[in-house]
């Protein structure tokens, strides 16, 4: 589901816009070259972009492969916001050009957790005992 932090559920406006943001960031991201060498050499995947109902910020969740030193990169990629943002934001046709802001993803590590959780002895009789009774 494609909720906003408030609850509130994106606008089909704000998630075809988010998707075109994280589609160029995305090949921005492969083909820039970055100064800090830990961006050089690392391989960035972003999951998904975020933007406001005004359409004025953007926040892209971003996960190195691996996962390693992600706060570090993420730090990194904020830093270069203002040079990221002329070629990510060419040739579209926005009244406002939003504001970039990178944040690790951690949607992974939740979806880890929640695995965990049911694999729990606990939660596993209980729906073994669910098919039982349906």
């Amino acid at each position: 589901m494609n909720k906003q932090r408030s609850g509130r559920e994106a606008s089909q406006r704000q998630l075809r816009v988010g998707e075109v943001l994280r589609q160029r960031l995305s090949d921005v991201l492969h083909r820039f070259d970055f100064e800090p060498k830990a961006l050089k050499r690392a391989t960035l995947t972003v999951t998904e972009v975020r933007i406001s109902p005004d359409l004025r910020r953007a926040t892209a969740f971003v996960m190195p492969l691996g996962g390693d030193n992600a706060a570090a990169i993420v730090t990194l990629l904020n830093q270069e916001v203002p040079r990221l943002k002329k070629p990510v934001l060419s040739g579209l046709h926005l009244k406002y050009a939003p504001d970039f802001s990178f944040r690790v993803d951690d949607s992974f590590d939740r979806a880890a957790e929640m695995d965990d959780l049911l694999a729990q002895n606990d939660v596993q009789r209980d729906l073994s005992q669910d098919e039982k009774d349906g």
